[in-house]
């Protein structure tokens, strides 16, 4: 592809190749849709910066197929889903799917110090619960690939809590199969449809019973995103860390206590909004538009947390004690994020 191409004449001379693929019966009208405004995006995104879009045309090819299949009979993710890699290699899939719009150049890792002290500890059977911010659907993908110069291994070893939204639409579910997850229905979420809340907390606490079971087997690494949602932008456009969950915080502590192997948190601050924002405020229902970009993202590891000792936790009311540790840890987070260079 010519660096002086336009973005809609590149779209438009793939697509032909490409849509056969997409307007499958199979696929409902609204999944075919939005799979072409996903793919106009990601061509404009490539071209725009003088690279070929002609070499990831197989790439959409195949995940039309999976969202094909998905849609035909949908995968059934267990509470502890663990990462397909055969017959398809789901989590290679993914990572080549997002590196093209990732400018390696323009994206930074700090904390290293910290991320290789953790690495030590996970060596030793010790587990790590990274309290982080949340952005995109690709956040599991963004990480590995950020880390691949620095412990290639360490993506495939890290385990997300994940919500239903990423298992359940057709266009996420391809990239998830690539990821290790702990299955649970966010707050935000569990009430909608009503009938299924008793179903969904059921299904929580099994998830919750399992992610104990790998605390206690040590050398566990975990993301979880305690806001329980994505990153947002507030009325100025600026993209804000969206609040942590003080109760979400202690019941993973209480968790950690039990483990029967010493699990330590630290903060993780991620950005990666702009590849692939999500929508400008939540919605309920499944289908959202994906509008791939191209840029530079960013992680940071934060210094091991002191769960005990912080800011306020002389505090007598224990709910007042637990929302000050959470506000503390999301500042930690917060200070890390405000470093990124954008």
């Amino acid at each position: 592809m010519e660096k002086n191409s336009t973005p809609n004449s590149s779209f438009a001379a793939y697509w032909t190749k490409i849509k056969p693929y997409v307007q499958d019966p199979s696929i409902p009208d609204k999944y075919q849709e939005l799979f072409k405004q996903f793919y106009e995006g990601y061509v404009a995104a490539l071209t725009a910066h003088g690279c070929s879009s002609e070499t990831h045309l197989d790439l959409f090819i195949s995940l039309a197929r999976m969202i094909r299949e998905q849609c035909i009979e949908p995968h059934l993710f267990q509470p502890y889903h663990q990462k397909i890699r055969s017959p398809i290699d789901y989590y290679t899939f993914g990572l080549d799917f997002i590196r093209p719009l990732v400018e390696k150049e323009k994206s930074t890792v700090q904390g290293i110090e910290h991320f290789k002290s953790l690495c030590s500890s996970l060596e030793k059977g010790e587990n790590a619960i990274f309290l982080a911010n949340h952005q995109i659907e690709a956040d599991p993908q963004a990480i590995s690939i950020l880390l691949e110069e620095i412990d290639p291994s360490f993506g495939e070893k890290l385990i997300f809590v994940a919500g239903e939204r990423v298992i359940t639409d057709p266009l996420a579910v391809p990239f998830s199969k690539g990821c290790d997850l702990l299955c649970i229905y966010s707050k935000r979420y569990i009430d909608h449809p009503p009938e299924l809340k008793r179903d969904k907390q059921l299904h929580n606490k099994r998830t919750m019973e399992l992610m104990s079971e790998l605390l206690s087997e040590g050398g566990k690494a975990i993301y979880v995103a305690p806001s329980g949602g994505r990153d947002r932008p507030n009325a100025e456009g600026i993209v804000e860390i969206a609040p942590f969950d003080a109760q979400s915080i202690e019941m993973f502590y209480l968790m950690a206590k039990r483990a029967g192997h010493p699990t330590h948190f630290y903060p993780l601050a991620l950005r990666t909004y702009d590849l692939l924002p999500p929508p400008q405020t939540v919605q309920v229902e499944l289908g959202e538009a994906r509008i791939a970009k191209r840029g530079g993202i960013h992680l940071a590891f934060g210094e091991r947390i002191d769960m005990e000792h912080f800011p306020g936790a002389e505090i007598p009311v224990k709910q007042e004690r637990r929302q000050a540790r959470a506000s503390y840890i999301c500042n930690l987070v917060k200070q890390a994020y405000d470093t990124f260079k954008i």
